[in-house]
């Protein structure tokens, strides 16, 4: 028979996926799952008919109530909120999963709905728990669940991309930015870019970056080619890592990571742009690579 940690630890690939779908932070979802841990160390295991329902709820539950308690701070962050990047194809296939659900554009998404919706949509949709499972979790009926759910999958649907490309196109389009973006090659960029892309940047107040988003191929091509190629110091150093299942850009100078730059894409354009770099939301991205090590790229 295995032992609790050893129960804990087989389950815990599932909770930091819940967690970090709920709360779009990393280190946050950390806390979260060792939280879940000491609660399921002082619990009594002869009450607990199965650890893997038992552990779900109560990490599930601990993100709604951190979703409450944060819900100022996030209405009051500087600048445009974005999820905390992670690696991805480094990661536990468990903890990727469902891979539309991990990408920046989609906990963006998320991040609209309640905090109530969302644990029903994810339990739901993404780790396909029925509504009997998911009712005594939130704390609902059943019916209440069924409409939780039905009111969040159609605020998704509306308004994710109709249109995924395939991880080849993909990788060529950031390939292909890439070189323009560090060669000032305007016309490239302009042809990579979707005419109504958006840019968004993300410093928290804690990094310079653009408070409001910047709709428009135009004015997006001009800010990356003066706010960005013709500010880039020389030792900066830039390569394409997989970041939430998608190919990004990293800008890394004097052993630190300054900037993620992820995309959301169509068939053929890039979309949206979003430069992450606040560096608490980079400090997890940034252990699970080691980036004090060059060669680890």
């Amino acid at each position: 028979m295995p032992s609790d940690i050893e129960t804990f630890e087989s389950y815990r690939p599932l909770l930091f996926s819940i967690a970090y779908r709920m709360l779009g932070s990393a280190m946050d979802a950390e806390d979260i799952v060792q939280e879940t841990y000491l609660r399921y160390q002082n619990a009594n295991k002869q009450d607990i008919q199965s650890p893997k329902a038992y552990l779900a709820t109560i990490t599930t539950r601990l993100c709604l109530d951190y979703l409450k308690s944060v819900k100022t701070q996030r209405e009051d962050y500087i600048g445009t909120w974005r999820p905390e990047p992670i690696r991805t194809d480094t990661s536990p296939s468990q903890i990727v999963g469902n891979r539309e659900s991990i990408t920046i554009a989609f906990l963006v998404l998320l991040e609209s709905l309640s905090p109530i919706e969302r644990a029903v949509f994810l339990l739901r949709e993404v780790f396909d728990y029925s509504y009997a499972e998911i009712a005594p979790v939130v704390g609902k009926r059943e019916d209440n669940c069924r409409q939780y759910y039905q009111r969040a999958r159609q605020f998704i649907i509306e308004r994710r991309p109709r249109f995924e490309p395939s991880s080849a196109t993909q990788e060529k389009l950031v390939e292909s930015f890439l070189q323009a973006l560090t060669t000032g090659d305007v016309v490239t960029l302009k042809d990579l870019l979707a005419e109504d892309v958006e840019l968004y940047g993300d410093g928290g107040g804690k990094a310079r970056a653009i408070r409001h988003p910047i709709v428009g191929r135009d004015g997006v091509v001009r800010f990356l080619v003066t706010g960005i190629y013709r500010q880039l110091p020389p030792d900066i150093i830039m390569g394409i890592v997989n970041v939430n299942v998608i190919p990004a850009i990293y800008f890394w100078q004097q052993n630190r990571l300054l900037c993620l730059m992820t995309f959301s894409m169509s068939t053929s354009r890039i979309e949206a742009i979003h430069n992450i770099l606040n560096p608490d939301k980079l400090m997890y991205f940034q252990r699970q690579n080691s980036l004090n090590r060059k060669n680890d790229w």
